[in-house]
């Protein structure tokens, strides 16, 4: 007689559990991934959007211009930072 051959009963739920596991991973970064473009903007780092990065003298106290951060305002496409 010949023995089935087949995968057994412990394989197939330690798949599925690995499966599962797989996708909750998979779901919690995709959602930090969101998070992320929100809060490196502009104002995310408590920057402030402006016309021109000339504007960044004009606001009180000690600012500085960066392209390293994005204003989502067209009409305010420059990113000025506080410093220190």
């Amino acid at each position: 007689m010949r023995k089935a051959q087949g995968l057994s009963m412990n394989v197939i739920i330690i798949a599925a559990i690995s499966l599962l596991v797989l996708v909750i991973i998979s779901v919690l970064v995709l959602n930090a991934g969101g998070n992320l473009s929100r809060n490196t903007g502009c104002t995310g780092v408590q920057g402030q959007c402006v016309e021109t990065a000339l504007d960044c003298a004009d606001l009180s106290g000690n600012w500085r211009y960066t392209t390293a951060y994005s204003c989502p305002d067209e009409n305010r496409p420059a990113c000025c930072i506080p410093m220190g």
